[in-house]
């Protein structure tokens, strides 16, 4: 009831009839916008995956395509994206795998023989920072790569938060498909912890965040619903964990 009457009263409401309530009271004129984050998946796409959803996977193309090999090929930020055309493996089209469709039994997924799963072309691969190339950058988990970044700030700064949530242990390059709805909830979280500033305050509700959740990491997930308080932000948090 109180998430569509919010967004009705601040006039970005599409949906159909919102449920029935008496009044709706406060001080609703200090709210922006209210963001509704939910269990469901990230993307809808193989491809999307926590580097490419928190907006970090710019500032990584931008760092392999200003090495010295890059530079002296011609090669673009985009050469190492596995959602264009240029340097991704043209056999599955980035993907990293191909799917044999089964008429009675479930698709199969196999390992692109072109690129061995690694995505992108060998020429592209040549490429390295730090003597590791784009296709082991996305291989790595978000605590590695907070090692292996420690002095490229701009990444820092985005991949910290999905850190802060508890994710650590994700893959950058892992597709969506492969993530649980709690992980995908805190990804969004820190989608919006990655963010520095904000013109507007917003309400956010959180569907369960807890959910199959260790206490140690629920510590984590407090931290940084306090972040988003810090920030000027508010949360309402249906829950069931009387803790």
């Amino acid at each position: 009831i109180l998430y569509p009457a919010l967004q009705k009263r601040l006039g970005n409401y599409t949906g159909g009839k919102t449920g029935s309530f008496d009044k709706l009271e406060g001080s609703i004129d200090r709210i922006g916008s209210v963001e509704f984050i939910d269990q469901n998946p990230i993307g809808k796409s193989t491809r999307s995956n926590p580097v490419t959803y928190i907006k970090a996977y710019d500032a990584i193309r931008d760092l392999f395509s200003s090495q010295v090999l890059a530079t002296s090929r011609g090669y673009k930020p985009q050469h190492f994206s596995f959602n264009v055309d240029g340097g991704r493996c043209e056999v599955c089209q980035g993907e990293g795998e191909v799917v044999v469709e089964m008429q009675f039994m479930a698709d199969l997924h196999l390992p692109c023989e072109s690129c061995k799963g690694k995505r992108f072309k060998d020429e592209i691969l040549e490429v390295e920072f730090k003597s590791k190339n784009i296709s082991d950058v996305l291989n790595m988990t978000i605590d590695e790569a907070m090692e292996f970044f420690k002095d490229q700030k701009s990444v820092l700064q985005k991949l910290k938060p999905l850190q802060d949530v508890g994710l650590g242990y994700v893959q950058l390059g892992q597709s969506s498909s492969t993530l649980s709805g709690g992980e995908a909830q805190r990804i969004k979280l820190a989608s919006f912890l990655a963010k520095s500033s904000y013109s507007e305050k917003i309400l956010f509700f959180f569907d369960e965040p807890t959910t199959g959740l260790h206490f140690h990491d629920i510590s984590k997930l407090m931290n940084s619903f306090n972040a988003l308080i810090d920030m000027g932000h508010s949360i309402i948090i249906i829950e069931h964990n009387l803790d």
